[in-house]
């Protein structure tokens, strides 16, 4: 669920949501409803250039609240770390993508930070061993886990992401600062990356109803942000830097991007007296059916239930996570 809220009636403009998970093989959306309160005029879906759904609401109506509530029901199936087959020339690094994928990867290689010290590059190189034999999920791995051991994790509500340098010079970040430092890092060492904004629940700890404190992940109660690495055999990996993920274990996508400005979970408007807004708040509540057994290491995961709720703003920036 999430609210805004307004000390008088303003108007609305277009709000635009990313809401709706993306169906793959892994993940199955069962169920899924859209409540926006005021009622919009007209609500309209589109497909964007990655192919992320996109709600489209119109308003024609003041008022001194708004609030949407994506009420989600999935089946989630993440696969195991284990499974990922990665093709023999790119199992270890450095390779090259072949002729066939590079002109797609292309763009999701592409460096999108000032860096004139190379000090991602530096920081990068860490994980590559010298002798020339690196392990291509393994680097990437301990990379993962070097950011959820070496970083403070700070919620951050305000607008704004840090930049992958200031992420470095700092050690501490929300989910989306730890996302972009992790895309630029291994884009240095060419690898294709992209952004991914959704959600993270524990598949145990939600099992009795909503999660509790202490059982959720780190990111857990709003949206989440983490990355995606393309890896020849396997396709599209995750990697969770704030929780030390690999796999899609207890993550569930949304919205992919080359930049996490293109995967703003809502952006929109609102005209109205200067200072009118008083704030928003949001909420994510994840249950996993009680019904269903959690599966063994080599089966699947059990479907999970959602009620999500999407934190954006109106000057179209990230969510806090």
């Amino acid at each position: 669920m999430t609210t805004y809220t307004y000390r008088q009636a303003v108007s609305f403009g277009e709000h635009r949501m990313m809401l709706r998970p993306r169906e793959a093989y892994d993940q199955h959306l069962l169920d899924a409803a859209l409540v926006i309160d005021p009622v919009p005029v007209d609500v309209r879906w589109l497909q964007d250039v990655l192919g992320n759904s996109v709600a489209v609401a119109r308003f024609d109506r003041r008022a001194t609240r708004l609030s949407i509530d994506s009420r989600l029901r999935l089946d989630h199936r993440p696969g195991e770390v284990q499974h990922v087959d990665i093709e023999d020339y790119a199992r270890v690094y450095p390779f090259t993508y072949s002729s066939e994928d590079m002109p797609d990867l292309l763009r999701s290689i592409e460096r999108r930070h000032h860096d004139p010290q190379r000090r991602i590059d530096g920081w990068a190189r860490r994980f590559v061993d010298p002798s020339g034999r690196t392990d291509t999920l393994a680097m990437l791995a301990d990379m993962t886990a070097a950011i959820r051991r070496e970083f403070t994790y700070v919620a951050r509500a305000e607008k704004g992401t840090q930049t992958p340098i200031e992420t470095l010079e700092r050690r501490k970040g929300t989910c989306r600062d730890y996302a972009m430092l992790m895309i630029e890092a291994v884009r240095a060492l060419g690898f294709a990356a992209r952004f991914v904004s959704g959600y993270v629940y524990n598949p145990r700890g939600a099992r009795a109803g909503a999660e509790r404190p202490g059982s959720e992940r780190v990111g857990g109660g709003n949206t989440h942000a983490w990355v995606r690495v393309y890896l020849p055999g396997s396709g599209w990996v995750e990697f969770d830097p704030t929780n030390g993920i690999v796999g899609s274990d207890g993550l569930i996508r949304v919205a992919i991007a080359r930049d996490l400005y293109q995967a703003v979970p809502i952006s929109g408007t609102w005209a109205g007296f200067p200072g009118s807004f008083i704030g928003m708040d949001v909420t994510v509540d994840i249950t996993v059916d009680a019904a269903t057994p959690v599966a063994s290491q080599r089966g699947p995961l059990p479907p999970a239930s959602a009620t999500a709720a999407h934190h954006g703003t109106d000057r179209k920036e990230p969510a806090p996570c």
